[in-house]
């Protein structure tokens, strides 16, 4: 993350750096211990290709620790085309100083959430961080191992419409409801403070809306579409599509954001 400028040690670029030389103990937790109740093959190992479970109430369920690609975590945009993501004058000199800066003034380098949806691709080469998903019929809970504290969502399943006039927070207020298969999850009441990816900034105001739309395919392989409709940001809202991967035998464990330690060396 330090691109071509050795000499300058960004916030963000120092917090990456921290958390690859954990990579390898995130990767290594309960592996001697298989997930219980998921579908094997003659081999032993899970069984991506199987059919996605459901839920007694005929949902799917969703439930199960997945990671997504990295690529998203850098660029949201990413596979889509500049025309796709129309970023107002101001957004659009914003993201660019922040990409030219080497995204100095990332929240995430002075320990603050991801974001969302950040969070859910929160994921930077080999340091896999991970996000859970606990179902129940009235309620999801995400729990994430994000790279600055672990956090956790919630998604709200009872009929409870979104806060007209929120405290703005992080991760926002999230409630969410069924089409078909597919859990559909709006969120609101952002502090205006977050970045939605880490390499481009894309901007992200309080005015932001955020549409995900999770799939799961089969019991290895789950769908996220994500759409940002944020007018104070981008002319029109867009949309892309971040495949999830299940990650079984293993779970999640605790992490702890100490970049603080550090800020003699931080460009501000």
């Amino acid at each position: 993350m330090l691109h071509n400028q050795p000499h300058k040690f960004s916030t963000a670029a120092m917090f990456a750096a921290l958390l690859f030389v954990g990579a390898a103990a995130m990767q290594a937790q309960w592996l001697n211990y298989p997930t219980p109740g998921i579908p094997r093959t003659a081999a032993g190992k899970a069984n991506l290709a199987a059919p996605a479970p459901k839920m007694p109430d005929g949902k799917p369920d969703l439930s199960g620790i997945w990671t997504t690609d990295f690529l998203f975590f850098r660029d949201l945009a990413t596979g889509l085309k500049p025309e796709d993501v129309p970023m107002l004058p101001w957004a659009k000199e914003l993201s660019h100083e922040r990409e030219t800066n080497d995204h100095v003034g990332d929240p995430m380098a002075n320990c603050m959430p991801p974001g969302v949806p950040r969070i859910d691709t929160s994921n930077e080469g080999a340091a896999t961080h991970p996000f859970k998903i606990v179902q129940t019929p009235g309620l999801v809970v995400l729990l994430y191992e994000t790279s600055s504290y672990s956090t956790y969502r919630q998604v709200f399943l009872d009929g409870r419409p979104l806060p007209k006039d929120p405290q703005p927070t992080w991760l926002g207020y999230s409630v969410g409801h069924w089409d078909g298969n597919t859990l559909v999850v709006e969120t609101t009441g952002f502090n205006g403070r977050e970045w939605l990816d880490t390499f481009k900034g894309h901007p992200q105001t309080d005015a932001g809306r955020v549409i995900e739309r999770f799939t799961r395919r089969d019991f290895g392989h789950m769908e996220l579409e994500v759409t940002i409709d944020d007018p104070k940001a981008y002319s029109k809202a867009w949309t892309v599509k971040i495949a999830a991967v299940l990650l079984p035998d293993t779970d999640l464990i605790e992490t702890v954001c100490e970049n603080d330690k550090y800020t003699e060396h931080a460009v501000k």
